[in-house]
């Protein structure tokens, strides 16, 4: 593991990107112990202080994990799908708010990878599944919910259709889609949607997955994403429309 002391890279970013590169390789494995920090800043040639940071940045990405004790350090983690989906959501977001990603293409991203998932769900869906969505179009009809918990309910209803699929490698893709995009979408459509005709849909999207019709699921999924792109047409021309009267 070597970085390049002449490099601009902070030199604690470029440690944890070598160690990273080291345990995707295969260099490093499960349950291996990494030097000490004296040794991997000697190793480096770097401060005990700058190893410190490259190793929090590591901890932080679930790569690593600590252990305290005569036979403790730093340990190689087996990452999970799980550790790594809050991570996802995240970077998701941060992307979506700070890259100027138009309304439109978050719209059409969100909803192609959720149809993706709509044959495996509707073949694979559990009782547990179907409960929670049950539970969140209830959720969504109760008089005096707030926008807020609202679109909570809304991501969990899609969250729990994307789960129904049982692949964990398109519950960790999708976790960006539904619970990023998501809330984005709803945030700027809440002011004109109709919460009746959006449970409807839900109500559809449900029906099917527990008739287990796929093609049915995608279609209540298409005349979803239709009306989210007619409700921020709507905003936008409303908010087009103040900023430039005519």
């Amino acid at each position: 593991m070597k970085i390049d002391p002449d490099s601009t890279a902070d030199l604690s970013a470029q440690i944890a990107s070598a160690i990273r590169d080291a345990i995707v390789s295969g260099a490093l494995i499960v349950g291996d112990r990494l030097p000490s920090e004296a040794e991997l800043a000697e190793q480096f040639a770097v401060s005990r202080p700058t190893v410190r940071e490259a190793l929090k940045r590591l901890a932080a990405q679930s790569l690593i994990r600590t252990q305290r004790g005569a036979f403790g350090g730093a340990f190689i983690n087996r990452l999970s799908y799980t550790d790594a989906h809050a991570q996802q959501i995240t970077t998701s977001t941060l992307l979506l708010g700070m890259n100027d990603t138009s309304f439109d293409t978050a719209c059409e991203a969100r909803f192609a990878m959720e149809r993706a998932c709509a044959m495996l769900a509707a073949a694979r869906r559990s009782p547990d599944h179907l409960a929670t969505m049950r539970a969140e179009i209830t959720r969504q009809g109760q008089p005096g919910l707030t926008d807020e918990s609202f679109c909570a309910s809304d991501v969990a209803f899609h969250r729990a259709l994307v789960d129904a699929a049982g692949n964990p490698v398109l519950s960790y893709q999708l976790a960006g889609a539904v619970e990023a995009m998501q809330p984005l979408m709803n945030m700027i459509t809440f002011s004109a949607r109709s919460r009746d005709a959006i449970i409807a849909l839900h109500a559809r999207i449900a029906d099917a997955t527990e008739g287990q019709d796929g093609p049915e699921i995608i279609a209540a999924l298409e005349e979803l994403e239709r009306y989210t792109r007619q409700l921020a047409q709507s905003v936008f021309d409303a908010r087009a429309a103040r900023t430039h009267p005519a």
